[in-house]
């Protein structure tokens, strides 16, 4: 039976305190696609999540006899318009992985992966239980990554137009997640928040399936950025010389980025500070 940590109840209930909107964040421009999208994924998730019941099954048993803790890791992320809901994957890490850091971002060769957690947060399997995030509504398979809580309103205060990408359901995948690697800095944050307000503004049935096709490609052991390539889904992202915000926001990045340095810091001294692989 496949087991997963405890949360408090009534977290689905719960909204994000409301967010600092900068000048041009109040108003998010939304494809027409995502009036209908939803319908049309939980459905295939549904399909997807029947399908690949074996191989979950197999990495279940897996993560099970590797390491101790529970098969399935829930954590609490913030969905759309600031709803909180708990999202599923296969625990990848040491369990209570944060007893002693508290909420930090993952960083290359974290020390607190597990050997089988290492393989399969590489091919990307560990997010096969978002499908049941997917059926249920909290999720799209294609759209911004959901954030934590911890994090969310920090962002929010520092990089204008950040609570836009709450404007729809997050997503399994995205074209932020395709061409980007994983959040380590504000700047990070940036480069992901453009291809993230793209999706949204020209979100289509088209991109969906070429960044599901690309993902696909990727889990499989091939080249990322040849994937995107060929699919027409690669995107070069380039910030202005000293960010993209403006002198009023200086105070509100200066703070936040002492808060993420905080937060990350304390397991800094453990791992390689080298960028993620694609």
């Amino acid at each position: 039976m496949i087991t997963a940590t405890r949360e408090k109840r009534g977290s689905r209930k719960q909204v994000v305190p409301p967010l600092p909107m900068h000048d041009g964040a109040t108003h998010t421009e939304v494809s027409s696609y995502f009036r209908w999208k939803g319908f049309f994924e939980r459905g295939i998730a549904a399909v997807m999540l029947v399908a690949t019941l074996p191989v979950m099954v197999v990495l279940t048993v897996l993560v099970r006899m590797s390491s101790r803790g529970p098969a399935i890791f829930r954590q609490v992320r913030v969905g759309r318009h600031g709803k909180l809901f708990t999202m599923y994957k296969y625990r990848t890490m040491v369990h209570d992985a944060e007893t002693k850091t508290g909420p930090v971002w993952a960083v290359a060769n974290d020390p607190r992966l597990t050997r089988v957690g290492r393989i399969i947060r590489k091919t990307h399997l560990d997010e096969l239980p978002q499908l049941w995030n997917v059926v249920r509504g909290d999720m799209s398979l294609v759209g911004p990554r959901p954030e934590r809580p911890e994090f969310t309103h920090t962002l929010a205060q520092a990089i204008p137009g950040y609570a836009g990408r709450l404007a729809v359901l997050p997503g399994i995948t995205g074209l932020a997640q395709i061409n980007l690697p994983a959040d380590s800095d504000l700047n990070s944050v940036r480069r992901k928040l453009v291809l993230d307000m793209e999706y949204i503004r020209m979100g289509s049935l088209s991109k969906d399936v070429r960044l599901l096709l690309c993902t696909c490609f990727r889990a499989v052991g091939f080249s990322g950025y040849w994937a995107s390539r060929l699919l027409g889904v690669r995107r070069e992202v380039s910030l202005s010389a000293g960010g993209s915000h403006s002198h009023s926001d200086e105070t509100a990045t200066d703070a936040a980025d002492s808060e993420m340095e905080r937060m990350n810091g304390q397991i800094g001294s453990l791992a390689t500070a080298t960028p993620r692989p694609r």
